[in-house]
């Protein structure tokens, strides 16, 4: 992901900044994915593991990143509590 656009994406529901999710967090993420422990912000099953996530500033909010692309959708994003 472009460091330039990183700098300018900002949450569509917080409006916080964005950053990659890293690695560890990412296998925390598809662990509880494969296990079919997560459901999105609109409350379907999360089904496809993801390759690259960004996470909001606060660390509350996960969003996918397909095909490169940023799916900047509150509906599509993952609430970071259900890992707790």
């Amino acid at each position: 992901m472009d460091k330039r656009l990183l700098t300018i994406l900002r949450c569509p529901v917080s409006h916080k900044g964005l950053s990659l999710l890293t690695k560890d967090k990412l296998t925390k993420i598809n662990a509880a994915i494969e296990a079919g422990e997560l459901v999105n912000h609109e409350g379907s099953a999360v089904a496809n593991p993801m390759l690259e996530a960004l996470v909001t500033d606060d660390g509350k909010r996960v969003y996918s990143i397909d095909d490169g692309i940023p799916v900047l959708l509150e509906d599509e994003s993952i609430s970071m509590e259900q890992l707790a």
